[in-house]
């Protein structure tokens, strides 16, 4: 009968402790994918702020401001690690800051607006209200880079890319290097 209660013991034993690994190897799968997204995120944030500061790099404004000026309008998704403000490797400071989509002291206190989410409606004021101004914009949104914006980000998993509105650049104010208007052309890399 000892021999009977120690191996049923055993096993409940041994139950227990699988159980117990079963919970661990769970938790720690879920804590996993908990950061991953953050992980991606943060550095799909990185990679935005830098083909953002690549772009600014290579335009130039009909007057070059001492310190550029991003306005970033409408909610985002990319821009937390670029609205901590930074240098471009020119030593020239970025000096991030939001705004609505409709103040006014965008065309005027704004070298360059990073659109995130508007509605049309917010989208067209916004445009309409630029023209004429010497200010660069980057759409974040899904858009077909058709109307307003300079440029168009392509946010993927592992690479930013993004599309130039040659229309809009010509009638921006703001040149833009042809080496960058090259680099939207290229096909990204395959998986």
């Amino acid at each position: 009968m000892k021999v009977s209660v120690w191996a049923t013991g055993r096993v409940v034993g041994c139950q227990h402790a699988l159980l117990g690994a079963l919970l661990w190897l769970l938790t720690g799968l879920a804590v996993a994918q908990s950061q991953a997204p953050t992980g991606m995120a943060e550095q799909r944030a990185k990679s935005v702020t830098q083909v953002v500061l690549g772009i600014l790099s290579y335009a130039r404004w009909p007057v070059e401001p001492a310190q550029l000026r991003l306005c970033i309008v409408g909610p985002t998704e990319y821009t937390d690690d670029l609205v901590k403000g930074t240098t471009q490797a020119t030593g020239r400071p970025v000096i991030v800051r939001r705004l609505l989509a409709d103040n006014p002291a965008i065309v005027s206190e704004c070298d360059a607006v990073y659109i995130g989410k508007l509605t049309s409606d917010e989208r067209s004021r916004l445009f309409a209200s630029l023209i004429g101004h010497p200010v660069l914009s980057i759409s974040e949104g899904d858009d077909q880079c058709t109307v307003g914006s300079l440029f168009c980000l392509r946010v993927g998993d592992d690479q930013v890319s993004f599309e130039v509105n040659l229309d809009s650049v010509a009638r921006s104010g703001v040149r833009i290097h042809p080496s960058v208007l090259q680099l939207s052309r290229r096909k990204p890399a395959a998986p």
